[in-house]
């Protein structure tokens, strides 16, 4: 698999905001952890219905976000590529953010099966 390929389709599907388009990419099993929540890992989604359910929640939130700057690393070897990007948009409620950030995917046959989400806090 084109590990780095599908690093950067994934980023381009989030910033067409399709999530049909980026759930193609995902197994039926596969896990998200956001930043954001209270335990260790932030907040999990488990399962494809769920994941989907948390970045709709997220388009909504940040109607325009937009992943710019983006670079992708990846370890063929471990089936793992790594996006780093800058994220930018605007709240519901006017707020403009921008933080630099990565994710973390594990691949199996093809599909995420994991994307772990962290990015800079910025006060």
């Amino acid at each position: 698999m084109d590990i780095r390929a599908a690093l950067k389709e994934l980023c381009e599907a989030f910033n067409a905001h399709d999530l049909d388009r980026i759930m193609a990419c995902f197994s039926d099993d596969c896990v998200l952890e956001m930043p954001r929540g209270s335990r260790p890992w932030g907040s999990r989604f488990e399962g494809k219905g769920n994941v989907r359910e948390a970045l709709a929640a997220r388009f909504e939130g940040l109607p325009d976000v937009h992943y710019g700057n983006d670079e992708h690393f990846v370890d063929a070897a471990a089936d793992t590529g790594i996006s780093k990007w800058t994220l930018t948009g605007t709240t519901r409620e006017g707020t403009k953010k921008e933080v630099r950030g990565c994710d973390f995917y594990t691949f199996r046959n093809g599909k995420v099966i994991r994307k772990d989400s962290y990015w800079k806090i910025v006060d």
